[in-house]
């Protein structure tokens, strides 16, 4: 059998619904022998994913996903392989954990102005204690309350941008996301480039300190991943790919809808154990 890898799920250490050993059981059933966690700002669900990989046999990538941005336009990079448990790197994390908290309370506010009867405890009750809060988990706190019917009403109606509870995200570079990565030994991908709407940019982006870009996802078309396996290929760049799996928080179940070829898992590994080599 080939083997094959989900590099980007998440847990409810951010927005997704799935717990940790949730997702390991649900790849180990999709047949998955390895996957990466790439939570939101967040490292908190990497140590209990490990113990969990190692004892379902499943190969296990650390990972994060980062938020940053092309001007208006709101980009993810996903970091591989990071030494997460640095404390400069743990510290960092924690102010973007702190950015999302305060962002998420100012929405609270804004609905509360608009005459949306929402508490702050609403939000907090959908998440696990450290999760890096986000709009998914405000869209399901909406939700729950009967503010809205389903998730996407949420953001149609107050929290999309231009909406009257909308707050943008603390701005990051994706130079600084690709250099934080670096700096703690990771390898940077661009996530999505397909739904970021900046596809005319990627020489841009790659110039600005990424190693690769997610080829594959479960929002890219199959025209769309053609042409950026082709882009990669001419430029000699890391490919990966993923699912992008948020559990039943996007009302799908992805994990394995994505299935990476174990060569560029391996591939990943190689350039990130020349990227160590080099710096020692």
């Amino acid at each position: 059998m080939t083997r094959a890898a989900d590099l980007h799920l998440h847990t409810r250490h951010s927005d997704g619904t799935f717990t940790p050993a949730e997702v390991v059981r649900r790849a180990g059933e999709a047949g998955l022998s390895c996957i990466a966690l790439t939570d939101h700002d967040t490292v908190a669900g990497l140590p209990t994913m490990t113990e969990l990989c190692q004892a379902a046999g499943i190969e296990f990538i650390p990972g994060i996903e980062l938020t940053a941005h092309v001007g208006e336009r709101e980009v993810h990079v996903l970091g591989y392989l990071v030494c997460y448990t640095e404390p400069e790197f743990v510290t960092q994390i924690e102010h973007f954990k702190e950015a999302r908290a305060q962002r998420v309370a100012e929405m609270v506010t804004k609905l509360q102005t608009a005459g949306v009867d929402l508490q702050a405890s609403d939000v907090t009750s959908v998440a696990d204690r450290d999760s890096a809060l986000g709009r998914l988990h405000v869209a399901r706190a909406l939700m729950n309350r009967g503010f809205v019917r389903h998730m996407d009403e949420a953001f149609h109606r107050f929290i999309g941008k231009g909406k009257p509870a909308f707050v943008p995200k603390t701005r990051l570079d994706v130079a600084a996301a690709a250099a934080l990565i670096h700096k703690f030994c990771g390898v940077a991908i661009l996530a999505h480039p397909g739904i970021s709407g900046l596809e005319n940019q990627l020489d841009g982006l790659l110039a600005a300190g990424l190693d690769g870009l997610e080829v594959w996802h479960s929002r890219h078309t199959a025209a769309q991943c053609e042409r950026f396996l082709a882009f990669a290929q001419a430029r000699s760049c890391l490919v990966t790919g993923g699912s992008d799996c948020h559990g039943l928080a996007k009302d799908e179940v992805l994990i394995g809808s994505v299935r990476l070829d174990y060569s560029h898992v391996e591939r990943l590994k190689e350039f990130h154990a020349w990227t160590l080599s080099k710096g020692s």
